[in-house]
């Protein structure tokens, strides 16, 4: 039994931090979210631990909630980038021909379009909500998790056992998701962890140029947004959304690597 190592431990801890902290933020949230609680910019203190934001904000509490917001919005357009990008290039990969020929190009002409450009054109013809950060996000990209997927395909269908398979008579979904899916899952695993930090990025990174998460709503790349000017004077509010979004990218990474290795090593020991 391969022993979890150090750095996936501390992984592990600081990325179930973050998510509890997001599930249960009603709870744990010392103040309602956009309740102005104090003075513009107090220092750390016992009744605001982290101080407060730019309008009197509790900065603890928007940070919560910040998070809530962040990783729900992320781990949503990853399952819809994931879902979409892999079920196509598989498809592509098993059905071959004009079909793989027609999503291969879509996808060359879609990434050939800078990812955040591209969102920042569409979310300024449409209402800025949740729902359609999440669709845009997801859908711009499953085009990289379609060509992970493809290409990772294109290797397996070659295979004797999936030639077995079709010999048996078995469906294209039945091979897809009980030959190909299965010996898929190790490249597939590492590369979900590497598009969800990238998906924390992107909202973030929209969010502070104003076409994210709306206010009064938090969300990290917001909360750096609302409290930039401190920095000059040295208040560091701005600091600890960008200190958070650092610490869960790098804590993802490294559970993310640790799963490729374990899966790897189980499939290697078979």
């Amino acid at each position: 039994m391969m022993r979890m190592p150090v750095s996936a431990m501390i992984g592990l801890f600081f990325t179930a931090l973050y998510f509890l902290a997001a599930i249960f933020a009603p709870v744990i949230a010392p103040y309602g979210m956009a309740e102005v609680v104090g003075g513009v910019w107090e220092p750390m203190g016992p009744e605001h631990w982290l101080g407060t934001d730019s309008i009197g904000r509790d900065l603890l509490t928007r940070m919560i909630y910040g998070g809530r917001t962040t990783i729900f919005i992320a781990t949503a357009a990853t399952i819809l980038s994931f879902t979409t990008g892999s079920i196509l290039g598989f498809l592509a990969a098993t059905i071959g021909g004009w079909v793989d020929q027609a999503l291969s190009r879509f996808v060359d002409l879609v990434m050939a379009i800078p990812s955040l450009i591209f969102a920042l054109v569409v979310l300024s013809v449409m209402p800025v909500t949740i729902t359609v950060l999440i669709l845009v996000m997801g859908l711009l990209d499953a085009t990289r998790v379609y060509r992970l997927a493809r290409a990772v395909a294109v290797d397996i269908t070659v295979m004797d056992y999936v030639e077995a398979a079709r010999l048996r008579g078995e469906g294209r979904l039945w091979v897809i998701f009980r030959e190909i899916l299965p010996n898929a899952l190790s490249p597939l695993v590492a590369e979900m962890g590497l598009r969800f930090i990238f998906m924390v990025l992107f909202v973030s990174t929209l969010s502070f140029l104003g076409l994210g998460v709306q206010p009064p709503a938090a969300d990290w790349g917001g909360i750096v947004k609302e409290n930039k000017e401190g920095i000059v004077y040295g208040i560091p509010a701005a600091l600890v959304p960008a200190f958070a979004i650092a610490t869960l990218a790098i804590s993802v990474n490294l559970v993310a690597d640790w799963v490729l290795n374990r899966t790897t090593s189980l499939k290697g020991g078979r």
